[in-house]
């Protein structure tokens, strides 16, 4: 029987790297050509996210740990995720794959005690944390008789795929939890470019 690494045994198959490839950005044209291929930056990159470890642990045959942080954290912080998941979106429902029945979910996480000692101050820092845009006020943690904590909404269909989500403090008063649950709508609408 074939053995297959346990580190590749959930890479793109060549029909997920067919869809998922005229989402992807341009490569530059200029300069030396890559050492390591799109595909195995990505495939280093969904290991790491699916597993959990740290960067340093991500296993060599997918490129350096640093070249996928690198690329990761560029592609956080220009949009390119966010447009990537958009086009696949796009191209899922114009293929019929998604069902607009959406379900709307929400949970709370409690953060660590340890967490109030966030720095106050975070676009100061060498690498500012986040993605395109700055965080609005009401992310993050809010202060709760149970501590420190967050209230997550996810939008999915029927399919089990995920079409948003949207995270804020847990300060809202009673009554207008609605609101963040539809600022998730409100993203979900705005990617199938529904009115």
């Amino acid at each position: 029987m074939p053995r297959v690494a346990a580190a590749r045994r959930h890479d793109l198959t060549d029909a997920q790297w067919a869809g998922l490839r005229p989402v992807l950005p341009a490569e530059p044209g200029r300069g030396r050509p890559p050492r390591w291929t799109k595909r195995q930056i990505i495939d280093g990159i969904r290991w790491r996210v699916r597993t959990g470890t740290p960067w340093r642990d991500v296993p060599e045959v997918y490129g350096p740990w640093q070249t996928l942080y690198r690329w990761f954290r560029r592609w956080q912080r220009d949009g390119t995720w966010a447009k990537v998941l958009a086009g696949l979106q796009a191209g899922a429902d114009a293929a019929g794959k998604i069902d607009w029945t959406v379900s709307v979910d929400s949970t709370i996480s409690r953060a660590h005690q340890h967490a109030a000692g966030a720095r106050r101050d975070g676009h100061l820092q060498k690498e500012p944390p986040g993605g395109v845009a700055t965080e609005p006020a009401d992310h993050g943690l809010g202060r709760s008789r149970g501590g420190f904590t967050t209230k997550t909404h996810l939008a999915c269909e029927q399919g089990r795929k995920t079409l948003g989500l949207c995270q804020g403090s847990w300060t809202v008063p009673r009554g207008f939890a609605g609101q963040a649950a539809m600022r998730v709508w409100d993203s979900v609408r705005a990617s199938a470019g529904v009115r």
